[in-house]
C-alpha cells in the first residue's frame, strides 16, 4: 500500500511517447510522492518527485520499495534492427522490470501493449506483445492493467524518433474518416492513454484488465 506520505511509484520507458505522458500526468498528481524512473539513459527532465536510475533491462539491480509500476517500454524492428533485438525490449525488458518491482513491494501494475496483441498470432509484432501481455498474466501480479491501444496520436517530433512516412499518412486519413472508424480502430492520443491507464491502475481491481482502445478515447 502507499505510505502515508504518498505514493512511490516505478516507470520504465518514460522517454517514449505515451511513457512521457504518464510521466506528465503522474508529476501533476499531489498523491504521488516520489517517480523512480528506470531507463537506459537518465533524463533530461529534473523535477523534485523524479528519482533518476540509468540500468541494464537485461541485469536489473535491486530496486527501491514502490507502490505501483507503469511499462511503457517499446520499440519496432526498424529501430531495434532485428526480431531478437525487438524481442529484447517489447519482452524481456518488460517482464525484467514487472519482476523486479514485484521483488520491490508493487501491488499494482500498468503496461502498454498494442491492439491485435495474440501469442498465437502469425504476425511477430502481435505475437511478441501477446507473449508479454501471457507472461505477465501469470505472474500473480496483484492487479495488473493492460493497455492496448490502436494508432497512436501525438508529438514525436521532440522525441528525436525517426520520421515514419506510412505512419504520418495514416494519422492523417484516420484524422479525417475517424467518425467513420470503429472505436476500437481510431487513432488515439497518446495523453489519453496515459490517462486511462494511470485510472485503471490507481483503481486497483485484482487480477488482469483490459483496456481496449476504444475505452481509452477522450474524457
Amino acid at each position: 500500500m502507499a505510505t502515508a506520505k504518498g505514493r512511490s511509484i516505478l516507470l520504465a520507458g518514460a522517454s517514449g511517447l505515451v511513457g512521457r505522458e504518464i510521466l506528465t500526468q503522474l508529476l501533476a498528481d499531489r498523491s504521488v510522492q516520489v517517480l523512480h524512473c528506470v531507463g537506459r539513459r537518465s533524463l533530461a527532465l529534473k523535477h523534485p518527485k523524479i528519482c533518476s536510475h540509468v540500468v541494464d533491462f537485461a541485469a536489473l539491480p535491486e530496486l527501491p520499495r514502490v507502490d505501483e509500476c507503469f511499462i511503457a517500454l517499446g520499440t519496432t524492428i526498424k529501430v531495434a534492427g532485428s526480431q531478437a533485438a525487438f524481442r529484447a525490449v517489447d519482452l524481456d525488458a518488460v517482464v525484467a522490470v514487472a519482476t523486479a518491482a514485484k521483488s520491490a513491494g508493487a501491488t499494482k501494475f500498468g503496461v502498454i501493449s498494442s491492439m491485435g496483441a495474440d501469442a498465437k498470432s502469425s504476425v511477430f509484432y502481435n505475437r511478441i506483445k501477446g507473449e508479454m501481455e501471457l507472461t505477465l498474466s501469470q505472474m500473480g501480479l496483484g492487479s495488473l492493467v493492460i493497455a492496448r491501444p490502436s494508432l497512436l496520436d501525438g508529438d514525436r517530433a521532440t522525441l528525436g524518433q525517426p520520421d515514419r512516412a506510412g505512419e504520418r499518412l495514416g494519422l492523417l486519413l484516420a484524422r479525417r474518416l475517424r467518425r467513420l472508424i470503429p472505436a476500437n480502430y481510431r487513432t488515439v492520443l497518446a495523453k489519453d492513454v496515459a490517462r486511462a491507464l494511470i485510472q485503471s491502475v490507481k483503481a486497483g481491481k485484482p487480477g488482469v484488465v483490459t483496456l481496449l482502445s476504444g475505452e481509452m478515447q477522450g474524457g
